[in-house]
């Protein structure tokens, strides 16, 4: 199973850096929650979908460093590069501890921290 959701998580990141933002979406279940720690929730893939459009304005660049996980628990480590309206960048670092619910990305519980190099 660990495995499969490392596969699962591989996949949705591609989508997003891709910019396929609803096929990431289909590796969501519908009651995804997402914790941004210290600064929102978000409840459901509308929700998601709406956050993604606001602030990947461009396919965002992800590198993912490390992925530790246990059962249906899985933690990636790595940074991410975010493009603005005007085209500036905003890198982060960033720790993702997900839950997995029948094959499919349940919760989020988002660590991130803007940093100035990667």
């Amino acid at each position: 199973m660990l495995e499969t959701n490392k596969t699962i998580l591989k996949k949705a990141n591609e989508a997003v850096s891709n910019g396929n933002y609803e096929e990431f979406l289909k590796y969501c279940t519908d009651d995804t929650k997402w914790t941004f720690i210290g600064d929102q929730v978000l409840h459901g893939k509308e929700a998601v979908r709406k956050w993604m459009l606001k602030e990947y304005i461009e396919p965002p660049i992800i590198h993912v460093e490390k992925l530790i996980g246990e059962h249906d628990d899985l933690t990636a480590l790595g940074h991410i590069t975010v493009f603005g309206k005007k085209g500036e960048e905003r890198q982060y670092a960033y720790c993702d501890v997900w839950k997995f619910r029948e094959g499919k990305m349940a919760e989020l519980m988002a660590y991130v921290i803007e940093s100035k190099s990667t």
